[in-house]
């Protein structure tokens, strides 16, 4: 079976794809209506049938009250049988007998059976045994009862014999009559409800629902959105969320649609940038055979660096495939690292062509506050790239205001030390501080920078390596201005301080 005759069962439509009545909403609205009515109906029939079959047998008492009190006159006499026949044949029982104080007579008798099936006493009947003595009756045959009780308000007692047939016959019509008058009650209460629920909620989701179909055919076009209506019910309130969430999703899809977009740009001139990236790393090589001081200086870190450009090429032409690759975890010098760090940027800032450097970023001291022999279990060259996006803000940060007075303190600090298997890294600035809309959105892309012209892709980028490691990146509030940013990494059972501490990292300036 395939997936349209999977969706067409799912959904039960029939052959020309419209949903079968009676598994829509509305049809299924309509029969629990029938059936609860009903319920209630029944509810309503079983104390009424009860009742019909007490009235019933009180109605066959009076009438036979009233052919004794025709022959009550006829005392010391026998009452001739044609008339106990017609007095019979009008009460419909097989004998009547008046009884008076302590005085009793029989007034007629005919074709008197054997036994009696059942005795009833009307003058004292609890609800709850009419109610069962009603379904006796109805579920009987062929009995024989007698029935006895007060005339009216007087002391005189009327008791028949009876066949049980004709009460029977009586109740599984009125039975009958109310069964169908039930079902008439039934089905044009459903219909009034039918129409009020329909009108009022099922028109209104089927609405809703149409618009979420059309608006998953093309959720670029704005005029798939659906328009509320102006109510204030609960489905006025669920269409206006509504169109909140496809105005938002629009959105998302526009942004999400812009970023495929600048992807596929930014993979174009990648591939290019590596086949130049590879030129250059050639000519690095020889640059490195030079014999001048100030090269061999730098010539070790400019490959090092030409080494993380081609790699770094390499990842954004896979990252439309994949998310960052998994950690390579490692024992590292943490200290060592936040060093090479360091040279980085001290390279970015130096070797920039003259009138490019940014003014003032001489005077930024950086500060490694690392125990010597500090080792964690990272991935080095992701790990890199995280301390290296936040220090670099962190330089931009302290050269974006204020470059030109040589009174400001510009010092960035990372520091880090381990307790109980985890891991703290804070880098600290002396900078202006995270702004508030950019605290707002401090770790997505495009929405987190902390300066004008910036993407906000460092941030985000940090984070999604520490939290590639199980760890967390956060923005702590500190006295004064400036900035903190703090990881944490749990889990560093191997790590630690090695038992033969390298030499101290001596502290340098950005610049210097």
């Amino acid at each position: 079976m395939d997936s349209g005759e999977n969706k067409d069962k799912l959904h039960k439509v029939d052959a020309n794809g419209k949903q079968k009545p009676w598994h829509s909403l509305s049809g299924k609205l309509l029969l629990l209506t029938v059936l609860f009515v009903m319920v209630a109906e029944v509810l309503i029939f079983v104390p009424s049938v009860a009742n019909m079959r007490m009235r019933w047998l009180e109605d066959r008492l009076r009438t036979a009250a009233a052919a004794s009190l025709v022959v009550e006159g006829w005392e010391d006499m026998e009452l001739p049988r044609p008339i106990q026949n017609d007095a019979l044949m009008a009460t419909g029982t097989k004998s009547i007998a008046l009884k008076t104080g302590d005085m009793s007579r029989l007034i007629a008798t005919s074709d008197m059976p054997p036994k009696v099936d059942q005795q009833y006493n009307l003058s004292s009947v609890s609800a709850f045994a009419a109610i069962r003595d009603a379904f006796v009756t109805l579920f009987s045959d062929d009995r024989i009862i007698r029935v006895y009780g007060p005339v009216g308000d007087s002391t005189m007692m009327i008791d028949i014999v009876m066949e049980e047939d004709p009460l029977r016959n009586a109740m599984l019509i009125y039975g009958r009559n109310v069964f169908f008058l039930s079902l008439l009650i039934s089905f044009f209460t459903a219909g009034l409800v039918f129409v009020a629920i329909n009108s009022m909620m099922i028109r209104p989701i089927r609405r809703m629902t149409s618009s979420m179909q059309d608006f998953s055919r093309d959720p670029g076009d704005p005029a798939r959105i659906i328009e509320p209506r102006a109510t204030n019910d609960e489905i006025g309130i669920a269409e206006r969320h509504l169109e909140e969430m496809q105005s938002e999703l629009q959105g998302t899809l526009k942004k999400q649609q812009h970023l495929a977009n600048l992807g596929l740009a930014v993979s174009k001139i990648n591939h290019d940038m590596r086949n130049i990236l590879a030129s250059a790393q050639l000519m690095s090589d020889r640059l490195a055979m030079v014999d001048d001081p100030v090269v061999k200086r730098f010539a070790p870190k400019l490959l090092r660096t030409m080494d993380r450009a081609v790699a770094y090429t390499r990842e954004v032409l896979d990252y439309g495939r994949a998310s960052e690759a998994e950690p390579n975890r490692r024992l590292i010098d943490f200290a060592a690292l936040v060093a090479d760090v360091r040279d980085m940027l001290i390279v970015e800032t130096e070797l920039r062509p003259e009138g490019e450097q940014a003014s003032g970023s001489a005077g930024i001291d950086f500060v490694i506050d690392v125990p010597q022999g500090l080792e964690l279990e990272v991935d080095s060259e992701q790990f890199f790239r995280v301390i290296h996006n936040l220090c670099r803000n962190a330089v931009q940060a302290l050269t974006a205001d204020g470059a030109d007075d040589l009174a400001i303190v510009r010092r960035i600090t990372v520091s880090a030390a381990v307790e109980n298997g985890t891991a703290t890294i804070d880098i600290d600035d002396t900078g202006p501080g995270m702004p508030p809309k950019a605290r707002e959105n401090l770790f997505t892309a495009f929405h987190g920078s902390a300066r004008s012209g910036g993407t906000g892709l460092g941030l985000a980028i940090a984070n999604e390596l520490v939290r590639a490691h199980g760890g967390t990146i956060e923005l702590v509030d500190k006295a004064g201005s400036g900035t903190r940013f703090r990881i944490t990494l749990p889990n560093q059972n191997g790590a630690g301080i090695c038992p033969d501490p390298a030499e101290p990292v001596a502290m340098k300036e950005v610049g210097e």
